[in-house]
């Protein structure tokens, strides 16, 4: 068995798999397998990528605290932040 045909078996294969394993449609795959392989044949070979050099990573200047908003109306104090509620402990026993 050629290369090609080992490659138009395995898209074949793909195919039906992909398809939920229909019966009587063998023609079919094989025909969509073998242009699928003739197409793989033909297409340029892509060149291996090269990766670009990593960027040192810069820490991020920290963030200076939010500047409280003011009220919406003149006069009107705006809410107190609420404390996170403290977590209970099971019972003993």
């Amino acid at each position: 068995m050629s290369v090609d045909e080992k490659r138009i078996r395995e898209f074949a294969y793909q195919i039906w798999e992909s398809e939920g394993k229909p019966v009587g449609e063998e023609e079919r795959h094989w025909d969509m397998a073998r242009k699928l392989a003739e197409a793989e044949a033909l297409a340029p070979k892509a060149a291996p990528r090269k990766k670009a050099a990593a960027k040192p990573k810069v820490a991020a200047a920290p963030k200076a605290p939010a500047e409280p908003k003011a009220a919406a109306l003149p006069g009107v104090k705006p809410a107190a932040a609420k404390k996170p509620k403290a977590v209970k402990k099971p019972a003993a026993g």
